[in-house]
């Protein structure tokens, strides 16, 4: 135990006691430490136990929340206080001058009365200028078929963010309402601005079509910022009559997650008989609605080049009316067709859906629409 040397037995006795009693006491107090040091980490591991509840929960909310904001359903009002708080912040930024405010409050409150388009955002004649121009040049293209004439869209101040949906449906109903064919099912209509187009998909929802759709946007469209996909276009083409469908590609059919089976539909859609035709075709087929996961566009058009390669032509309503109206200069340069182009390489989302027209629907055709949408299916590709 120590060193000690002791005289005799009992002061020995004693001294192994004190060294017993010390060893025990110390022992105690390891005991009693070790204790205490549980209890702490059990403390300290509850603690962050609920401190990673407390974060997990906040980051759901937030997750939530963010996605409540980016389908436009987190209940912070629609097209119109969108469009008067952008301007709002263009005045106080000095880059808007407050007659003109006034001025485009007043246009903007008169076309959402009437339910009608302002046409600001709208840029025609595109399809006319693309026709010139593959006559004169293009020498790397074989053949190219056009759509029927359609006007462009692009977002403005009231649905930058979340409104390509509704933009492509005009874009698509421009040129149905040229089309003669279309003039029994769409009588009398013009453009409809974005609330009178989330009020007619309500209508249709009312109907009875696509049920499921209608609940997951809880039934509600006008007001808000939701975001529009390819069943509320079909749903609301179906509703008007006009007879379409819904194609699925949804997974990739090419290398490096491409979809040549997409081009090559589109392809087949606009190109009827391929040999023997001019080298421009202007078919007499309408634009088809084309959507990815966040963004939608509008296909007007597919090119077959030299070396077999094919190039759809798109207008996207990110792209701005500057951009789209130096495609109607007599002297376009190819240049200018680069934001139209998509090449196989340039379409490398998971999954694509387009909505295709292909006439008109009976009354009673369209009622097994309604009955048959209660479930909604498309066609899968591949």
């Amino acid at each position: 135990m120590c060193g000690l040397i002791c005289t005799n037995y009992h002061i020995l006795q004693e001294h192994v006691d004190l060294h017993l009693e010390e060893s025990s006491f110390g022992q105690g107090i390891d005991r009693v430490q070790c204790s205490r040091d549980l209890e702490l980490a059990h403390q300290l591991q509850q603690e962050e136990d609920r401190k990673r509840r407390s974060e997990e929960s906040q980051q759901e909310m937030g997750e939530f929340q963010k996605l409540q904001r980016q389908y436009g359903l987190d209940n912070s009002g629609g097209y119109k206080q969108q469009q008067l708080r952008n301007m709002e912040i263009e005045v106080n930024r000095g880059r808007m001058h407050p007659s003109e405010f006034h001025r485009r409050k007043a246009d903007m409150m008169e076309s959402l009365a009437i339910g009608i388009d302002d046409g600001k955002t709208k840029t025609s004649g595109i399809i006319e200028a693309l026709y010139r121009y593959y006559q004169n040049a293009a020498t790397e293209v074989r053949r190219v078929w056009l759509s029927t004439e359609v006007d462009h869209f692009h977002s403005s101040f009231g649905d930058k963010g979340w409104g390509c949906g509704y933009r492509n449906f005009q874009m698509l109903l421009s040129s149905l309402l040229r089309n003669d064919a279309y003039d029994d099912c769409l009588k009398g209509m013009s453009i409809p601005c974005i609330p009178k187009i989330q009020s007619m998909i309500e209508d249709a929802w009312k109907e009875g079509f696509d049920p499921q759709g209608a609940s997951q946007l809880n039934n509600r469209l006008q007001g808000t910022k939701a975001w529009i996909g390819a069943c509320e276009v079909y749903t609301l083409l179906t509703s008007l009559r006009v007879k379409c469908h819904i194609v699925d590609f949804h997974k990739s059919t090419g290398p490096l997650g491409t979809h040549p089976r997409l081009f090559e539909w589109i392809l087949n859609y606009y190109s009827s008989e391929r040999e023997g035709s001019p080298k421009v075709v202007c078919t007499s087929k309408p634009p088809i609605y084309l959507q990815h996961q966040g963004h939608s566009r509008t296909v007007v058009g597919i090119e077959e080049r030299k070396n077999r390669t094919l190039c759809l032509l798109i207008f996207d309503p990110g792209c701005p009316s500057r951009e789209m109206q130096k495609l109607l200069k007599q002297d376009m340069e190819a240049s200018n067709l680069k934001q139209l182009r998509k090449f196989v390489g340039n379409l490398k989302h998971k999954q694509y859906q387009i909505v295709a027209v292909e006439g008109v629907l009976s009354s009673e055709e369209k009622v097994a629409r309604r009955q048959a949408s209660q479930v909604f299916t498309a066609e899968k590709i591949p």
